[in-house]
């Protein structure tokens, strides 16, 4: 059976409270993918959202944004009264910080109602969740500053476990109580798709940002100077995106320990993630075979160098250690066959992006599908424009020759991005996956991120109801249903 996906992330749903959270609407998003026979739902990293508020620039590897807990589940507990609306909310965006400024004092109310039990003390307990709540204690009281800010007794915490955290206990458990009712949110929504057919692909950022628990906690997992900074950071060097290159800033990794030590950190950062999702997208998995190290003074990702890393280790230490481990890479770009050798020994399904393979400057469009049936087919990712943007910025000649390519492949009727979904749903690749952006046919208003930007409007576009969704979705079930039955 090949299947279909749909991208949308959490907090793109439509919502009373101005974010995408993990109570109703959720629901009813699963029921829309299953009535159509839709059986993936990706998403974006849940991950508390860092700079920029990108979900890519994670405080944490394993904790999830409170921003997504749903108010309404918390009121059905007894923890808060009535929820009342946010009048505040923009149907279209979030507005990350007035959220959050909205959102803290009831669910500070809620933590404040709740009565730990055993099942919530053996869960805080946890190494990863003592250090996360330590970790937004520390950042709180000094006001959002990088862990590199803080005083060095703060700094030095988890290597050292030294310090009075008695001022700090109520906001500790705080973040303990917010991670707990967090997960058992997820757990309810996996479980309610689980029942409708629906698996849900997470995504997992290959790197870390410098201002997270992972960096904090295990310094010695990167490579920093003494004073714990990076001395060489991530990125990409020039490509279609950005003539300089994308300097990410996140630290390099420090492969020479993580070997040594089995992979410690991969094993406990994957192995975590798979209780949470059935499929795991690792997002720039080329990096397993070769990364782009910048020093860490060049202002742009123009100067640096390809490294090797250890991938055939990472990933056989992975499989290994994590049973039912499903992996899916994102291979875009312009990359060395090794990399595609790394993904095909593991049997890794990879991405082809229409947008990508679509040759409308030549004579001729080239195979929108793939020879590898063992591959995910997109119109696009979260980092392209939508189809529709895409669409009206090509020449005019380029247009014209991309619709007589649609027609003369069986594709005649419909608006343009109507026939290039149908024509992606008809892909012999085993998934084919579309953002909702695209079967909504949404113009450039809707882009959920450009990358080499930060900022506004990145991450902020999402749904103001499910109206026009259901309608695409209805729309589109004849042929993803027709996808299902083929072998």
């Amino acid at each position: 059976m090949k299947e279909t996906g749909i991208l949308l992330a959490v907090s793109s749903l439509p919502s009373r409270t101005g974010v995408g959270e993990l109570g109703r609407p959720a629901y009813e998003w699963i029921d829309l993918l299953a009535e159509n026979g839709v059986s993936i739902w990706q998403i974006l990293p849940l991950n508390p959202t860092g700079y920029g508020n990108s979900p890519y620039q994670p405080y944490s590897s394993c904790a999830g944004d409170e921003l997504y807990l749903s108010l309404e589940l918390l009121a059905q507990q007894g923890l808060l009264p009535e929820v009342p609306e946010f009048a505040g909310a923009n149907p279209g965006r979030v507005e990350y910080e007035t959220v959050r400024a909205w959102k803290e004092p009831l669910l500070r109310a809620a933590c404040a109602a709740f009565q730990p039990d055993e099942e919530y003390n053996a869960f805080a307990r946890q190494d990863w969740v003592q250090n996360y709540s330590v970790f937004r204690a520390f950042k709180k009281a000094n006001e959002g500053r990088c862990w590199l800010e803080w005083p060095q007794w703060q700094r030095d915490w988890p290597q050292t476990r030294q310090g009075d955290l008695s001022e700090f206990a109520e906001e500790i458990a705080y973040h303990s109580f917010l991670q707990y009712q967090f997960l058992n949110q997820w757990k309810a929504v996996r479980e309610y798709a689980h029942q409708k057919g629906v698996r849900i692909m997470g995504d997992v950022p290959f790197y870390v940002g410098v201002d997270s628990v992972d960096v904090w906690a295990g310094r010695e997992n990167f490579l920093l100077d003494e004073d714990g900074r990076p001395t060489f950071i991530a990125g990409v060097p020039p490509d279609y995106f950005s003539a300089t290159g994308q300097r990410w800033g996140n630290p390099i990794y420090n492969w020479e320990k993580m070997q040594k030590d089995g992979f410690a950190f991969w094993v406990e950062r994957i192995g975590y993630n798979q209780k949470l999702f059935d499929i795991i997208r690792i997002d720039h998995f080329r990096a397993f075979d070769t990364y782009w190290k910048i020093p860490s003074s060049c202002p742009t990702a123009i100067e640096g160098e390809w490294i090797e890393a250890p991938g055939y280790a990472v990933l056989d230490t992975l499989y290994e250690k994590i049973p039912g481990l499903e992996l899916v890479a994102e291979d875009l770009g312009d990359l060395r066959p090794e990399v595609l050798e790394l993904r095909d020994h593991y049997h890794l399904k990879g991405m082809k992006v229409l947008e990508f393979v679509l040759d409308t400057a030549g004579k001729y469009v080239r195979d929108t599908g793939s020879n590898r049936a063992c591959q995910i087919h997109y119109t696009g990712t979260h980092d392209n424009a939508t189809l529709k943007e895409w669409y009206e910025s090509l020449p005019v000649a380029h247009r014209r020759k991309l619709r007589r390519w649609l027609k003369r492949q069986g594709f005649g009727t419909g608006s343009v991005v109507e026939r290039l979904n149908r024509c992606a749903l008809a892909s012999p690749t085993d998934w084919t996956i579309l953002p909702v952006q695209d079967i909504m046919e949404l113009n450039a208003s809707a882009r959920m991120n450009t990358p080499g930007t930060v900022g506004s409007p990145n991450w902020e576009w999402r749904l103001a109801d499910f109206d026009r969704a259901a309608r695409a979705l209805r729309a589109l079930r004849p042929a993803i249903l027709q996808r299902r039955k083929a072998q």
